[in-house]
């Protein structure tokens, strides 16, 4: 018997992939649960496991090709007459009709990768004796979309179902349907192609065809993603940056006093835990920086945990692993969980777990050289700290000039539900704990 196994929904809004590489081959007999091929998603590179044991009969697909959600991946061959039983979910809800109400009905994804659903779909080599089952009818289902959108589409006429929502759940928003407008307004591609030539004429190929002045690389995934979930962040978050310099010189001195001692015991201790742990103390005490906005039902959402992302710069591009809990961790643990992630994130070990629930994101470009910078927020959080490069420089402390460890941090928010007077205090709570390291073990 013939199964065809469809490329699963691998969560987090994913609808497509990159194969990377087949790790079986036609012909093989495999077990359930083992690894199929290696695809890379819009955040993790990940191996995809066989729900069925059986020998493979046909691999859909090259590597570097792109395959989405719901198509053939690869048939098996399972053997036997297993029934297959055909998953209805919300089938009694479907035939029920609902007068007078409209009803919207959301998709259920699978999050985790690894639990992936069967095929229904089962194709024997034999139909002979067999009734051909009739086609079930599909019941077309109404488009998630504010009550706005609604009205805004109908009045640009836009056909508010062919509009991808960017919304929870897929809900279309306002800004969706003014984007559809924009771009049906825009001039083809190759006028404007033809107008920035004018101006550049390296868009164009060289007349000359010295094609050895070009370089084509083709855009990862990954990068991609990265590059989409800037603009969304820059375009939707009116962001504001508070700036300020610490006097990290007596937590420089707690730092070395323990810092070859831990590392005997494998443990590398930054100031970034340090940071992580003020942080928290901040982001209690000021709850907006740990919250999100919910646009579409006008409330300010409050975070009553801790998640804090790590931005780490890896050969792929920019990855966001998250330390969960870390309100609930030491200053040792929470260094052994940074060099954990960043390590695993660096490696391509991630798994899509790693990458979510952040509240509140730090960015360490110091460790890179720089000082300060203007950090883009990890949307939808309403924050991120970005630490810069440690320097010695004269500081007037008590009418004397004296030499002191300088620590640059830049504090990006979401001023729509931030003030700047808060992220001066945020800056100011920072402050107060980093200068006097005994006091963030009193205070956090």
């Amino acid at each position: 018997m013939e199964f065809e196994f469809k490329f699963p929904d691998v969560g987090e809004g994913i609808h497509e992939g990159t194969i990377v590489e087949w790790l079986v081959e036609k012909g093989q007999e495999i077990e359930e649960g083992d690894s199929i091929a290696e695809v890379e998603t819009d955040k993790v590179t990940t191996e995809i496991p066989s729900p069925e044991t059986g020998k493979v009969l046909e691999l859909k697909g090259d590597k570097g090709d792109i395959i989405h959600v719901g198509d053939t991946f690869v048939i098996l061959d399972i053997g036997g007459a297993r029934q297959v039983e055909e998953r209805e979910v919300g089938k009694e809800d479907k035939e029920q009709k609902l007068e007078g109400k409209e009803k919207e009905v959301e998709e259920e994804t699978v999050g985790v990768v690894g639990e992936v659903e069967a095929s229904s779909e089962m194709i024997e080599s034999s139909t002979e004796g067999r009734e051909e089952k009739p086609k079930e009818k599909t019941r077309k289902q109404k488009v998630l979309a504010t009550p706005v959108a609604r009205a805004l589409a109908r009045d640009l006429d836009i056909d508010i179902n062919t509009v991808v929502g960017t919304g929870p759940n897929g809900r279309v928003m306002k800004e969706d349907i003014r984007k559809v407008k924009e771009k049906e307004s825009e001039p083809a591609v190759e006028e404007k192609i033809a107008e920035r030539s004018e101006v550049n004429p390296l868009v164009l190929e060289d007349e000359e065809g010295h094609e050895e002045l070009y370089e084509r690389i083709p855009i990862t995934r990954i990068r991609k993603t990265i590059a989409e979930k800037m603009s969304e962040s820059k375009f939707t978050i009116p962001h504001t940056v508070a700036m300020d310099e610490i006097n990290i010189t007596k937590l420089d001195e707690f730092r070395r006093k323990y810092k070859d001692q831990l590392k005997e015991e494998g443990v590398s201790l930054t100031y970034l835990p340090f940071i992580i742990k003020a942080s928290i103390s901040a982001l209690k005490q000021l709850p907006e920086f740990n919250s999100s906005l919910d646009e579409v039902n006008d409330e300010l959402v409050l975070k009553h945990f801790y998640n804090i992302g790590i931005a780490t710069d890896t050969e792929r591009g920019l990855l966001v692993p998250v330390i969960k809990s870390a309100d609930k961790k030491s200053i040792v643990e929470l260094a052994k969980d940074i060099v954990e992630v960043s390590t695993e994130a660096r490696d391509n070990e991630l798994d899509l777990e790693d990458l979510r629930g952040g509240t509140f994101t730090v960015t360490n470009y110091g460790s890179i050289g720089g000082q300060f910078a203007v950090p883009i927020i990890n949307y939808p959080e309403a924050a991120i700290l970005g630490v810069g490069r440690t320097v010695e420089k004269p500081i007037v402390r008590d009418g004397e000039i004296i030499i002191a460890k300088m620590l640059p941090l830049s504090l990006s928010y979401d001023h729509r539900i931030i003030d700047g007077s808060s992220g001066a205090r945020f800056l100011n709570i920072l402050k107060e704990l980093l200068m006097d390291p005994e006091m963030l073990f009193l205070k956090s």
